[in-house]
């Protein structure tokens, strides 16, 4: 019945070994299932999850342990809602301590984005006017400085100026493009996707919008990979995004990697919608081998307006998860080689509600 169970159960004896962990419980913790980790400390098998070793380190000497309180996992980021409580023998002695949770991770996802939506909602009507507002005077300065340009054609130093104000107006113009693109809701042409074709273009688009220099580009993508039922022209878009910003990170040198596989199963990666049975998903990794993200900062760079950029808007990621989001997959800053960074891309073959 424990095995079976919807929910993750784990229990501990007094010395901290482990005395009962279940199937759900080595799924959402990434634990191989066919090992017996009965016996051994659980700050051993646990040791990739600092979050569980603290929660069940104070099992025995918190005076009101909790109920019903939630935790993020790292890496991962998963959330789990979880229900900590005493083992007592015959005597009344606390023998050890059980730890029941399930993963929410899909549940948090749904909320976030409809807190996403609902702050779209409040601030979209105003950016559009705001946005329309912003764009007349722009394409003033740029028609002005065209006209100062072409009256002083024999004075470099007016025509430097002036090429600055023109580039300084279209980065303007650009960002209150991207302000528009991500408070307008999307709206997905659906159709049978073949991502061997999306990703070429994704490449393609990139080259044409970012400076490649002498970056190596390996796309692996398996003949046997499925068709998925999506928007091709915003998939282009999502994976054209995370390759510029590649680009961008390796300024000019380095590796770039796009691989696409096929997952069934949780441990391969599929999505899990309901936290119990996976769907049939596609897992497309964008590795490249540059410096990296922090830690600190690994946690924001889906929110939009947040950039490590000297000069962006910050949206670029946030609308590329807004694009995955309407395809009820998901994105995340997965673990990498060492070095550099990897987003991993997960689709559904086919979603649950069709657009």
């Amino acid at each position: 019945m424990v095995a079976n169970m919807r929910n993750g159960v784990l229990a501990i004896d007094r010395t901290g070994r482990l005395v009962l962990i279940n199937d759900e419980a080595c799924r959402i913790f990434d634990l191989p299932a066919n090992l017996d980790y009965l016996g051994q400390p659980f700050v051993e098998v646990f040791r990739r999850h600092p979050e569980i070793v603290r929660v069940l380190d104070g099992a025995f000497e918190l005076a009101a342990l909790p109920n019903r309180a939630e935790l993020r996992l790292k890496p991962g980021d998963k959330v789990i809602g979880y229900t900590l409580s005493l083992i007592r023998d015959e005597h009344d002695a606390t023998a050890g301590a059980a730890l029941f949770f399930k993963d929410l991770t899909h549940v948090e996802q749904m909320e976030e984005r409809e807190r996403l939506r609902d702050r779209l909602a409040a601030v979209g009507e105003m950016a559009a006017v705001m946005a329309h507002e912003i764009k007349n005077p722009l394409a003033g300065i740029e028609v002005l400085a065209g006209l100062v340009r072409r009256k002083t054609p024999d004075n470099p130093e007016v025509q430097a100026l002036v090429g600055d104000i023109i580039s300084e107006a279209k980065m303007a113009n650009a960002i209150v493009q991207e302000v528009l693109e991500f408070v307008r809701p999307v709206r997905l042409q659906v159709e049978p996707t073949a991502l061997r074709e999306s990703l070429a273009n994704a490449i393609g688009l990139a080259d044409s919008q970012a400076r490649r220099g002498h970056v190596q580009v390996h796309v692996l993508v398996p003949e046997a990979i499925p068709h998925i039922r999506a928007d091709r022209h915003q998939l282009t878009q999502v994976f054209a995004n995370l390759v510029i910003n590649a680009y961008q990170a390796l300024e000019g040198q380095g590796r770039l990697r796009v691989e696409a596989r096929e997952a069934r199963t949780a441990e391969e990666g599929a999505l899990v919608p309901d936290t119990q049975h996976a769907v049939r998903s596609v897992v497309v990794d964008v590795v490249d081998n540059g410096p990296g993200i922090p830690p600190d900062k690994a946690e924001k760079i889906f929110q939009p307006f947040f950039t490590t950029k000297p000069q962006g808007s910050g949206l670029g990621l946030a609308i590329v998860r807004k694009i995955v989001d309407a395809h009820e997959g998901r994105i995340d800053l997965a673990p990498g080689d060492g070095s550099g960074a990897c987003f991993r891309v997960t689709l559904p073959v086919e979603p649950a509600h069709k657009a």
